[in-house]
Parts: C-alpha cells; structure tokens; sequence
C-alpha cells in the first residue's frame, strides 16, 4: 500500500459521511485546532486534554489536505521521547511519508541546520558538542587563564551565568553593564568572550551555543533565513509555555514570512522558571503575533469533576494567565480529603496506610504516587515504606543514592572505621585538597605491598618525604581531622557529629559556593540527612540502618509506589495521588517567594494545579502541624494553597486538635510581597473565618509571626547562641543560611544557622 492508498484508507466513508481517521473522535475544540492549518494559531491545552492527539492529528491533516509536504513541515518538541512518540503517530494515521516531516527537539533541529552553515560561525561541520564536564575542564581553564581565583569565583557559577546569557539569545557582544553585573569583579562579559573564542578554537560548541550560533546566523544572513523560511511552511511547537527567549527569537524568525506557526502549550503548566522557561512567551503570543487565533481545549479526559474544579478554582488565582477552566462529562466522583497531622512521622505513617487500605481493596500500586515539593521530602517515606515492605520507585535517584548523601555518608563511615577503603577513596579529595593522582598512587602502592588499609597508608606516607611540602600538609590535615572526629564520635549525638564533620570538611562550604541550579537542593538533602542521623542514638546503629536500607529491595510483580517531585511528575497521570507537605515555606517554597517575589508565587501555584490535575479518581492533600525540617522542630501553617482550593469540593479530615487556619504556635516565614506587605495570599481571610479552633474562636492573623527575607533563619543580630563545638556566641551578621557569630572562646566565625541554637 502507497502513501496514498494508505491516506484513503484513513480517510474511508464512515456511515456516509466522509471524514478522516485521526478527526473522528475529537471534541469541538480540538477539532478547531487541528483544521485551522494557516496563520498563528495558539492552542491553550489544559492538562488532560488530548494534546498529543490534537498534535499528531494536525500534522495529518497538514499532509492530508495537501496545505503542506511533509518536508514543509518543522514540528519541535522538548524531549526526544516526545519527539518519537508524535512521529510515530503521524506515521501510524498517514503512513511512511511522515518520516519526511523534521521534528526533534529544539537542540536537534538547531544543531542539524547549524552542521550546514558552521563556517559562517568560525566552526567547522563536524564541530563537538561538549559535555557538561568538559564545558567545566574548559571554562576553569579559561579562568586560570585570566589569573582568577576558583575558589572565590567557582567555575560552575560562571557556566550557569554563561547559560542564562545564551538562554536569553545574548552573545558577548549584546551584553550589557547591567546585564553583566559585578560579577568576577565586572570581568565576567570578558571572560564569557574568551570562553566563547575558546569554543571557537577548539571547533566546539556547548548546547545553549546550537541556537544561539543560528540566530547569529539568520540576524546576519537574509538569505539563510530567507532559505529555511521557503523550506518550513508550517511550524508546529509543543510545550510552548516551556520556552525560553533564544527558542521564541529562533522560532519568530523562521515564521516571520509566512506566518504558519501553531504552539500548543498550557500558561497553567508552567512551571520552569528557574530552567530559563519564560512564561511570558505564551502570553504575549496575540501580541507577537498579530491576528492569531486562540484555541481553548478544556474538556478534561483524565480526571473527576471534583478534582477538576478544585484545580480550575486554585489556578484562578493567578494574575499571568490568559484563562481557561477544565471541565469533564464524566462523573464528580470522590472529593479531595484535606488532611491535617501533627507531624510528619504521623503524615507518612498515615499516608502508608492509606496505600495499603487501598491496595487491599484492588488498586494498583503503580497507580498511586506521592508528590513531594522538594527532593529531601522523600526520604521520610522511603523509610517508612521499606519498615512496612511497601514496594516503591523513585523517579531520579532515591534519598541514600544521591551524590551528596553518598559523600556525607562516605565521611561518617571512614570515621567510624578508617580500614573503609572505599569512603577513604571517595572522600580523600572531596572537597578538593589538592591531593591529585600522582598522590593516590602513591597511597595505593604503599597500601598493596604492606597490605594495609589507605588510611594507614596515608599516615605512614605522610611522615615519609616522598610528597611535595604542599601535598603533605594537605594529607595531613585530612588524616588530622579523621583521627580528631573518631577520637569524639563515641561522646557526642550523631546528628552533632555529622554537623561538625561536614562543616570542618569544608563539604557545606564547597555546595554554598557552588552556583549550580542544584546546589541548593543538594544543600537540603544534607540538612536533611542530619535530621536522619539524630533519630538514633549512635553513629554506629545509624550506620547499621543506611546498610539495610541500601541493601533493600522492593522490587515486586505487583508494581510500585511512585515517589517523586512535583516538577518530575508534569505530563505523568495516576488514578490515586497523595500531595503530603503543603504548609507555608514548604509549599510555596519559602526561597521560591523570596527570590522571585510575585512571579515566584504565581509559579508555585502552577505547580500545584500541575499536581492536583496528576490524579485521575482520588486525591489527598495533607499538611502537619510541626515539621522537623533540616534538625530543627518547626510549627506550621496550612499552605495558602489549600485555603484557595473550594470548600464544597473537599473532605476535612483533621487529626484532633488541628484544623485548617488554626496551627499554633506559627512560627513559618512567610515571604513579603513587591509592595512590602506580608503575602498572606488569597484566600487567607476566608481560612481565617471559616475555620475555628478547638476553643470555637478563628484563626487571629495578629498572633502570626511573620519572618522577613532578613529573619529567615530565625536569628536576629545581637542573639545569643549556642554551638556544639564552638559554644556561647553572639550573633554579629547575618547572611542568608550564614551566621558571624562572635564566640565567647573561639573567637569570631561564620557558621550555618541550622548548626546553632538559641540560649
């Protein structure tokens, strides 16, 4: 069968009425969307909505009705999964002729065409596409180069800076005073030009240089642009609320002409602020592009009408949003429980149960996840799920597994036995010592022929003069440290150790310099496994239990729990989901709020409606009253979110004693709004009113204690403090998690505020 003859077998006469394959089953609107094939066509996609069908069914129709060939046609997407999965569809409703549509992922396409015109850029076409390590090896060099000081100015730090430029299509030449900040002493425009010349001369890009090489190159070459704008008639987008600035330049440019470009995408998804996603490129779209039209798909074929208007009602109130509400023709099955706990031991034990209640009645495991904000939020279930046998997967990398957990644990393991061999070679140049390979070779020789462990190894090197003056210092203070932490470890709380050893390590130190987008993140799940650590009473049964939890298998033929992010779980769907945490600080994300202000809490709000609509038939929201939050007991408030979510849609399940709007005492910082005023939020009157406490009177908002970006760690200048190794204290400065405390015997330090306490 041809191309044809398979056109015509999709599009057969169905009860007398021709009408294609792929436009049988569509509603209303999704039918609009894909039979609006010329002009600027905007499709707002709710979640559930059938946008991948509407996608696929557009580039048939595009081919069918002969509007466009399919190598007329440029269909881009974010992933390359997503990428396979449209071409397969296509294929599958109008057959091999749509293998000849280009579709990929923004960087795919922009580095196929970048191949063909690399000379007009100083590349060659067999250029090298670096990876996020050599882009490192590079820009350290660059720096070296320039006589700076990585320490001070941490080379990942710059990578993320150079990132954000080229996210916004910006090259060395088109940045700004303002732009480039005094960052590196205001030599950071320099030295992102030497890096890209760097580039250059080793004919090399990284990814963010794949689009912005060929915007370079249509801005400079009418005729290039001229070229690709005849070749792709149709642009179709996936994911559009995802873009970033460089991606809408780039696709603007290919459009200019003809105008042919359609973006499918959802303003209430997006949630990627932080990965250079501009939501604004999706609001402005009628803007951009004069005369488009709008296309609303609404009607939601995942979830119950209860789930669907809870998530219609929170997303409302947003500002930024062009405006849509979800809708189903199915049933308004089960309303969302509200549960409130006393602490988050109880919300994980519950919420276990609640699984198991549930898998006795014939649910699937693998139909039911746990949505948490943040990544360290985790590890509170996965123990509680493997202590009851509760199978379970994480999506990303579980609690213990993580590159941070490993090297903290790598430390308390090799102070607890310095024969461990592995946590020595883990650790010995973590944070780096300058203890290179030429020095662990030594080490390893000097272990093999004595058969000795390298800690001893490395205690015997160090009184020999085989090592350079430096190196030998270096080693010996590592030895030093090991030997003064075991010689304490057996007289102190574990979760006290640990604090002493990651900070004296200078491991905390080396993640708060590290301007990663991960860093932070990484910093919690430290915090977080401190708080692990202090529910035991000794580092050797802590130790004990890490093995047994490593050593864990929760495979079964039952399937799984999933256990993930809000951000991980965007595009997945599950009949039963559980959003545990949602308290002020937690989520909205305290830091989300302070860096970002209004902007930040309009996208924590999309990222609860992004988990509210995951759930197909059962949902459960929770909060807890305290929260051991990175070792130290919090009391909290319900997030701002559940007062916004309506009431006639819910179920109220308090633990006694608790209610929504009543938590005392509050003790949560809550982030200042632009204008200056505590960001309550809406909704936070009816909270109040609504709801009584246990003495029949309402939440008093004068009792809050409201926390400002400069009292987020709870101290003020001038507090008196304690610390485990250095003592009584007086707080002198304060900045962000960083303590400059005047000790009364160890003089003036600067310390992490969760490792102090008030006295």
């Amino acid at each position: 069968m041809d191309d044809n003859d398979k056109l015509e077998n999709n599009a057969e006469i169905d009860e007398g009425i021709s009408k294609p394959l792929w436009l049988r089953e569509l509603n209303e609107a999704q039918k609009n969307a894909v039979t609006n094939l010329n002009g600027p066509l905007l499709v707002l996609s709710g979640a559930g909505t059938g946008k991948t069908r509407v996608l696929t069914s557009r580039l048939a129709q595009l081919i069918a009705t002969r509007t466009a060939n399919p190598f007329n046609i440029l269909a881009v997407t974010f992933t390359n999964k997503a990428a396979r999965e449209m071409r397969k569809r296509a294929v599958d409703l109008v057959g091999p002729m749509a293998e000849q549509i280009t579709l990929g992922t923004f960087h795919s396409v922009a580095a196929q065409m970048l191949r063909r015109h690399a000379e007009l850029v100083g590349l060659k076409s067999n250029f090298t596409i670096l990876d996020s390590d050599d882009q490192l090896r590079l820009i350290k060099q660059v720096m070296e180069a320039d006589g700076l000081d990585l320490k001070r100015w941490p080379p990942r730090m710059m990578l993320s800076l150079f990132s954000r430029w080229k996210d916004k299509g910006l090259t060395p030449e088109k940045i700004t005073k303002s732009e480039a900040g005094d960052a590196v002493q205001g030599r950071a425009k320099s030295l992102f030009k030497s890096y890209q010349d760097r580039l250059l001369a080793l004919n090399a890009t990284d990814f963010g240089d794949l689009l912005l090489h060929m915007l370079t190159i249509f801005n400079q070459n009418s005729d290039i642009l001229d070229l690709y704008q005849k070749k792709l008639t149709h642009i179709m987008v996936d994911e559009y609320q995802d873009t970033n600035v460089a991606q809408y330049l780039w696709l603007r440019l290919l459009s200019s002409s003809h105008k042919n470009l359609c973006c499918v995408g959802d303003d209430d998804q997006s949630i990627y602020g932080w990965r250079g996603a501009e939501v604004g490129n999706i609001l402005k779209f009628e803007h951009d592009f004069p005369g488009a039209e709008i296309v609303r798909l609404e009607e939601n074929y995942r979830s119950t009408g209860h789930i669907l208007a809870a998530a219609s009602q929170l997303i409302s109130n947003n500002q930024g949003r062009l405006g849509k509400s979800l809708f189903t023709t199915d049933s308004d099955g089960e309303k969302i429980r509200i549960a409130g706990y006393w602490d988050g031991s109880e919300e994980a034990r519950t919420i276990s149960s609640q699984i198991e209640s549930l898998l006795k009645d014939g649910q699937l495991l693998s139909e039911m996840a746990v949505l948490v904000r943040a990544g360290y939020q985790t590890r509170e279930f996965e123990e509680r799920f493997i202590a009851i046998g509760l199978p379970y997967r994480v999506v990303g990398t579980r609690f213990y597994e993580r590159l941070e957990i490993r090297d903290a644990l790598s430390y308390l393991r090799l102070v607890y036995q310095q024969s461990d061999d592995l946590a020595f070679e883990r650790i010995i140049n973590t944070p780096r010592r300058g203890l290179g390979e030429a020095t662990l070779q030594l080490i390893y020789k000097l272990s093999r022929t004595q058969n000795i462990s390298l800690f001893e190894a490395a205690k015997k090197l160090i009184m020999s003069d085989d090592l350079k003056p430096q190196v030998n210092r270096a080693l010996s203070k590592f030895i030093e440290d090991i030997t003064r932490w075991h010689s304490i470890h057996l007289d102190m709380q574990p979760d006290a150790l640990a604090e002493i050893i990651l900070e004296e390590s200078g491991y905390v130190t080396m993640w708060q310099t590290h301007k990663s987008p991960e860093a932070p993140g990484r910093l919690e799940n430290i915090k977080e496994l401190v708080t692990a650590i202090g529910e035991f009473e000794t580092l050797s049964g802590f130790l004990e239990h890490i093995s047994l939890v490593m050593d864990n298998d929760t495979q079964s033929t039952d399937g799984e729990v999933t256990l993930m992010t809000l951000h991980a779980a965007k595009g997945l769907e599950f009949d039963t989901v559980f959003l545990p945490g949602w308290e002020e600080g937690i989520f909205p994300s305290q830091r989300t709020l302070e860096e970002n202000g209004g902007a930040g809490l309009e996208e924590e709000r999309r990222l609860a409606y992004v988990g509210i609509t995951r759930a197909r038939r059962k949902l459960f929201i929770s909060f807890a009253a305290n929260r051991r939050i990175h070792g130290l007991w919090q009391s909290a408030i319900p997030s701002r979110f559940i007062s916004e979510l309506p009431e006639n849609h819910l179920i109220e399940e308090m633990a006694r004693g608790l209610s929504i709007g009543r938590i005392e005492p509050v003790m949560i910082g809550l982030a200042e709004t632009r204008v200056g005023k505590p960001g309550y939020g809406p909704g936070w009157d009816r909270m109040a009113i609504r709801t009584k406490n246990s003495q029949n009177t309402p939440l008093d908002m004068n009792n809050v204690q409201v926390i400002t970006k400069e009292q987020q760690s709870k101290f003020t200048i001038g507090d008196r403090v304690f610390h485990l190794k250095f003592g009584m204290g007086d707080v002198q400065e304060i900045e962000g998690d960083k303590l400059d405390i005047q000790f009364d015997k160890a003089g003036r330090k600067k310390v992490i505020a969760s490792f102090v306490t008030h006295k």
